[in-house]
């Protein structure tokens, strides 16, 4: 799954860009990952959805177990 993620991250992202300074590269990278990656992109490992909406269900199951 590393692999996949860093993979959609260099193509989807990191090539598409250049950065000025390192900092700018984290803080690009960190909005991709928190606003995009992980809230509205959907990941086929979890059946077509968002990582966030998997994890709050995930949690749900976890709690109620």
């Amino acid at each position: 799954m590393a692999e996949s993620f860093f993979g959609a991250l260099t193509n989807e992202r990191v090539s598409r860009v250049t950065y000025l300074t390192r900092e700018d590269a984290r803080q690009d990278i960190t909005r991709y990952i928190e606003f995009w990656y992980n809230r509205k992109r959907l990941h086929s490992a979890v059946g077509y959805r968002p990582l966030r909406e998997f994890h709050a269900e995930y949690e749900k199951l976890r709690i109620a177990a």
